[in-house]
Order: structure tokens, then sequence, then C-alpha cells
């Protein structure tokens, strides 16, 4: 169930020392400041200036003020997040920023490294991760959309605003007459996260109000299938031996033939097929029934490849 901003914070008890994501803008703003009233002296602020826009350099100087205001310190991490040729400009931008904030938090105070990173996303930023995913045609790993609390980068990242609409942290700012950052590019809808957030989330509100609860409950569903299917490959893995044996493979339905390669490429040769490299991976594994069938299948930078009785992979 969504709830109020005053009740998330309540709820959140994270390890200290704290870093906190600060873009400037009002949903870390409001994480900020909630955060530095309740843990005085126990945490620090991240801001990542992108350099994609003549405005970041303003949003350094306004962060800079609040942290002095609030006596947190704050480390400014500059990164390249210019997209590669085929690379989403988002997706760009978010790699670049999870990286920069990983290094900071464990190096910026090396006196004192924070023990996590806690993100601003709210229930809004969660409705349009689901709405991506589906547009993209994701499976129930993608649809589980942002977890609450995980491990990367040997950190602890945390979400406390999760079940927070986006205008009650607004809404809470004003009443603090406490001012943020509106970053134009917000705006810009050429960003399909922004035409979500522009054009669908007040149709979805007029439409189903209950929208934002019923969402999470199937991200949620998603994410209990997901795990399970993760259980079942690796117990199918284990089975069949890592690299797979192509016999003991096909001994196995295609729907778990696909669930354990996905488990393996991606775990093992940090690589996701996409579904068409997927099922083409799967029509030669049916096919290999003679000592002289090849298999060879470009996967990210490297191939599948049929390596005696076993699938093996090649990376040139």
């Amino acid at each position: 169930m969504t709830q109020s901003f005053d009740a998330a914070m309540a709820a959140f008890a994270p390890p200290l020392p704290l870093a906190v994501a600060f873009s400037g803008g009002a949903d870390s703003t409001a994480l900020l400041l909630a955060c530095a009233r309740r843990w005085p002296g126990q945490v620090h602020a991240i801001h990542v200036h992108h350099g994609l826009q003549s405005a970041a350099d303003g949003f350094v100087a306004q962060c800079e003020a609040l942290c002095a205001r609030l006596q947190v310190p704050l480390a400014v991490c500059r990164v390249d997040a210019r997209h590669a040729a085929g690379q989403s400009p988002e997706d760009a931008a978010r790699q670049s920023r999870y990286a920069a904030l990983a290094d900071a938090a464990l190096q910026a105070w090396p006196q004192r490294p924070m023990a996590c990173i806690a993100l601003a996303q709210h229930a809004d930023d969660q409705v349009e991760t689901l709405l991506l995913a589906l547009s993209r045609g994701a499976g129930v790993a993608g649809l589980a959309a942002m977890p609450a609390r995980w491990q990367r980068l040997g950190l602890t990242w945390l979400r406390p605003l999760l079940q927070v609409e986006g205008a009650a942290l607004r809404d809470w700012l004003v009443a603090q007459q406490q001012d943020w950052i509106e970053d134009p590019s917000n705006t810009d809808q050429r960003y399909t996260r922004n035409r979500i957030r522009a054009q669908l989330l007040p149709q979805l509100q007029a439409a189903f109000p209950q929208f934002r609860d019923t969402f999470a409950r199937s991200s949620r569903h998603c994410a209990q299938a997901a795990e399970l299917l993760q259980e079942v490959a690796q117990a199918d893995l284990a089975a069949v031996g890592s690299p797979p044996a192509i016999a003991a493979l096909q001994a196995l339905s295609s729907a778990r033939q696909a669930n354990l390669l996905r488990h393996w490429l991606r775990s093992v040769h940090s690589t996701t097929p996409a579904a068409a490299q997927l099922e083409e991976l799967l029509r030669q594994v049916a096919a290999c029934t003679t000592r002289g069938h090849q298999i060879r299948i470009k996967l990210g930078c490297g191939f599948v490849v049929r390596t005696g009785a076993l699938l093996g992979w090649y990376n040139p």
C-alpha cells in the first residue's frame, strides 16, 4: 500500500553511516533532508555531475549550498555519461551514475567508508519502470521492477520511498519551506520515461485511482516468480553441468532449457541473450542429434559453441 513520506521514513532503518544519492531534485532533497535530521553526523551526500547539460554546474552549486546548511559532507563525482552506439542515453547515464555512487561511497571518505547508499525512487518511478518493462516485452525478472534492497558493487543499496507518491514528496518539501532543483530534462518528451510520466500516469490516475498499489502487487508476484525460476535454473544447471551437457539439456522441457540457458549465460558469462537469439539456440540444441552437428551462435561479446558433448562459450 502507498504510504505517507513520514511513515516511510519512520520505517527506514539503514545501516550507518549512510550515503544519500543527491541530485538536488525534489525526491532526493526530501530524502536527504529527512535523513540528515534523523541521523545528524551519520549522513553523507553524493552528487553525480553527468556533464550532459549546461545547467549541471548550477545543480552542483545548489547541492553544495544545501549540504553546507545541513552540515552534511558532500562528494561531487564528474562522469562521462555519453551513450555508445546502440545504447540508450538513459541506460548510459544510469550505469555511469551507479558506478560513480559506489566509488564515492567507498573512497570519498577513506576514514569512514559508507555502509550503504539510499536512493530516492518513489512509487511513480516504480510504475514507470514497470510500464517501460512491459513496453519492451520483458519477462518476470524485468516486470519485478525495482527492488527495495539489494547488494551491488560491495555495497547495500536501499530505496525507502517506493511506496510514497511523488506528489507527497513535493508536498512535504513545501511544508518544510524547502526548495529543490527542477531538471529541465525531466520534461523532455523525447525520453520514453518522461512521456509515461506526463501522458500515461494522469490517465491511469483517472481510470484506476489505486493503480500504484495494484501495479506494485503485480511486481511483487513477478519478483517471487523470478526467484522461483532462479532456484529451478540453479538446480537444473547443477544436474546438467556447467558447461551444460547437450544430451542432459535435451531431456528437459523447452521452457526449462530456456530458463537454464539464460541463467548459465548470465551467471557464468555475464551475457543476456535476446529472445530471438535464445530461440535460435534452443532450435539448434534440439537439432543436435548427430556427432557432426555444429553450434555457433553470437551472443553479446562471445559465441555459444558445441564442444564435443557439451555447450561451450568462446570469447574472441
